[in-house]
């Protein structure tokens, strides 16, 4: 069983988890970016910018030394946007030249190269054990022990195991699953749909047109990821269709809430200058377009996700196109 585990990252999922793991006795150790964002947290015990209100246990240190934080951890999860992941990985990638092994919490595909998080580790860690953890899981709900389930992956069992018990309690229920491709692809594309029900939100397009959007998203999910390799029962699992529902609904989503101020008129960059966070579904767009063309895959949801986002074009315009798209067979 690990004994101490390192964060890279100080968001609300890193903080969400440390609240977990510090609770059952781990040592646990954030690393930040930021001083002035760690030396907050340290003196406040509480990431009052993502996790208001949450107390920090005080086995639980926070520092922007990443020699200090990985010292004594046995397992270090990456807790990063995805586009900021390998930027990341480099810097701390001569303190961990031993190979301990990684757990991703990260969700999304990196432009340029359209990689899966737990491929940019291995790229810039070189060849190591990753286990990705999916599913729904608002670190604003489970950090308060609300009850929460997600899945790990990997394919090392062992280690996808103790990653289990590591994170495993009487609220925070983990599964185990071999398809980290699924539950990594899953994890990626479910944002991408997020924004696009939060454009129908944002329009006041009803219950019905947001459930057919769901149901339709999750067969274009399936079908992107079955032909990368996933296993179709990921994308009906914790990871696939319970994360969907999740972010597709919560106020907590940041990218239903892109989708939302874009279906009401407002613009791309007025929205990200504004917002709080990452939405992780704005960049990863980009990857799922260029790799749903590379492999002649249908994808007309996220179609028109990416030409509301960075073609100029309007959110009814887009609904437009995707309800007047030829009758065909379920």
């Amino acid at each position: 069983m690990f004994q101490h585990c390192a964060f890279l990252g100080s968001g609300a999922m890193a903080t969400g988890l440390s609240v977990i793991l510090g609770q059952k006795g781990v040592n646990v150790s954030i690393w930040s970016r930021s001083e002035e964002q760690a030396k907050a947290m340290r003196d406040e015990r509480e990431n009052k910018r993502q996790l208001p209100g949450i107390t920090i246990p005080d086995n639980v240190s926070i520092t922007s030394d990443i020699d200090e934080a990985l010292k004594d951890a046995d397992i270090c999860v990456a807790a990063v946007p995805t586009q900021f992941l390998r930027d990341a990985l480099t810097k701390v990638a001569p303190a961990l030249k031993d190979g301990r092994p990684m757990v991703s919490v990260v969700k999304g595909l990196e432009n340029g190269t359209l990689m899966r998080p737990s491929q940019v580790v291995s790229d810039v860690l070189d060849q190591r054990s990753v286990v990705a953890i999916g599913g729904p899981s608002h670190a604003e709900e489970f950090a308060r022990g609300l009850p929460a389930s997600v899945v790990a992956a990997g394919g090392d069992a062992q280690l996808t195991r103790d990653v289990q018990e590591l994170f495993n309690t009487d609220r925070f229920r983990v599964y185990t699953n071999i398809d980290i491709v699924g539950v990594e692809l899953a994890g990626a594309l479910k944002n991408v749909i997020a924004i696009a029900a939060g454009i129908c939100d944002g329009l006041g397009y009803g219950d019905n047109a947001k459930s057919a959007l769901v149901a339709r998203g999750l067969v274009e999910i399936t079908r992107f990821g079955t032909r990368l390799g996933a296993e179709p029962n990921t994308f009906y699992g914790l990871a696939g269709i319970g994360d969907l529902i999740t972010t597709c609904i919560s106020p907590y989503g940041r990218n239903r809430g892109v989708g939302e101020r874009l279906g009401k008129g407002e613009t791309l960059s007025e929205i990200l200058e504004t917002m709080h966070g990452v939405a992780e579904g704005v960049a990863t767009t980009k990857s799922v377009h260029e790799l749903a063309l590379e492999h002649e895959i249908e994808m007309p949801i996220t179609e028109e996700v990416y030409n509301v986002l960075f073609a100029d074009k309007s959110p009814v315009e887009a609904t437009d196109s995707l309800m007047m798209r030829p009758p065909k067979d379920e």
